[in-house]
């Protein structure tokens, strides 16, 4: 799949002005500018965007995609867009951006720093760059068609998925304990009750701790494009292996599991499709 530039002609600028990296970037630290001040605030308030369930909204995640959004209207306006508060606007390119301003909303508005700023570009096929940021930390975590890196108060490294290839040594991610249905319940519970360690609650940073060698699963149901795409985009540039629970591409969201080998997510792929 090939990592694109476009044209950025109305602006004056040649079509190598800015890299598809480069506007990824400058999203993400337009994003950290907007949620910053916001989080961990004394008055912060949220909105509940469920009438069953709690699912909070903030005026930091809208700023955050505002913002975002302000920096592909300058720089990439041929592009689509995808973002969880402001929907879909329409472009003529072929490809698309996927925005998730604050992953891990309910992390937020609690003071943990698990959630994230989820940046993705991709076409019909998937996700082929991605961002996984995490402004309070000050970790970013990139995937490209060339590899996957991660920069951070430590500096700049490689990323890589740990070799785990046994369920036995595996660490286990998931936000909620629930797991969605009954069914997706007792999916992931077999794998669980297989796995060396289980942790709960990691919302997007899950996924790039995969990425960066620290844990070799993330299990989740439920999800949207826009809580997956970057995600996929980070992991499969570290080497690492994300499908559905069906073993088909996953960026559409749904079912996903994430492993950190091929040899571990047949594993797990096995446990999950398993019928009583």
């Amino acid at each position: 799949m090939k990592y694109a530039r476009l044209n950025v002609t109305h602006l004056g600028m040649t079509s190598a002005a800015f890299s598809d990296l480069e506007v990824a970037h400058r999203m993400a630290d337009a994003a950290r500018q907007a949620i910053l001040p916001h989080f961990r605030s004394a008055g912060l308030q949220s909105d509940n965007k469920l009438d069953a369930g709690f699912d909070p909204v903030t005026i930091a995640d809208r700023a955050a995609e505002q913002a975002m959004r302000s920096v592909l209207a300058e720089l990439r306006p041929e592009d689509s867009i995808l973002g969880e508060e402001f929907g879909e606007t329409h472009g003529q390119s072929g490809r698309t951006w996927v925005l998730d301003p604050i992953d891990g909303t309910r992390g937020f508005i609690s003071g943990t720093p698990t959630w994230g700023v989820l940046i993705a570009l991709g076409d019909a096929d998937g996700p082929f760059l991605g961002i996984v940021d995490q402004p309070y930390i000050g970790e970013r975590f990139i995937g490209t068609p060339e590899g996957a890196s991660l920069t951070g108060p430590l500096g700049h490294s490689a990323l890589v998925t740990r070799a785990t290839r046994s369920l036995s040594e595996a660490t286990l991610f998931t936000t909620f304990p629930e797991v969605g249905t009954e069914a997706e319940r007792a999916a992931f519970q077999r794998v669980s009750s297989q796995v060396r360690l289980t942790r709960y609650g990691m919302d997007c940073y899950a996924y790039a701790l995969l990425a960066a060698g620290q844990c070799d699963l993330v299990i989740e149901a439920g999800l949207n494009a826009y809580d997956i795409q970057a995600p996929i985009a980070v992991i499969q540039a570290a080497g690492g292996v994300v499908t559905n629970w069906q073993g088909h591409p996953a960026h559409e969201g749904g079912q996903v599991l994430a492993a950190a080998t091929p040899e571990l997510h047949a594993a797990a792929l096995a446990l999950i499709q398993q019928t009583a």
